[in-house]
């Protein structure tokens, strides 16, 4: 469907995509990133300002734990982030 200039991409609409390494999380934002102010915890805008979602597989995992504090910790470190980095969400999950 083309709706032209009357639907615009927004934030209710977005793709997610899985990746089980740093260098695929590397690649994806590499390739689809065109909105640098838009970058927050894993979403990215591309250049049709449609929204992405590169998350790592080990995220869910980690915020589902039964320990409070370890969720805790690591919501804290990708709210910080842009881009996901996998290595500093594993200390964070850790209590490095």
């Amino acid at each position: 469907m083309s709706a032209g200039p009357l639907f615009k991409f927004n934030e209710a609409v977005s793709f997610v995509v899985h990746c089980n390494t740093q260098k695929e999380i590397d690649y994806y934002w590499e390739k689809l990133s065109a909105v640098p102010e838009a970058e927050q915890c894993g979403w990215l805008k591309d250049r049709y300002g449609l929204s992405w979602q590169i998350v790592p597989t080990a995220l869910p995992e980690m915020l589902q734990d039964k320990d409070a504090r370890k969720v805790a910790r690591v919501t804290e470190a990708f709210l910080k982030m842009k881009k996901f980095d996998i290595a500093a969400l594993e200390r964070a999950y850790k209590g490095g």
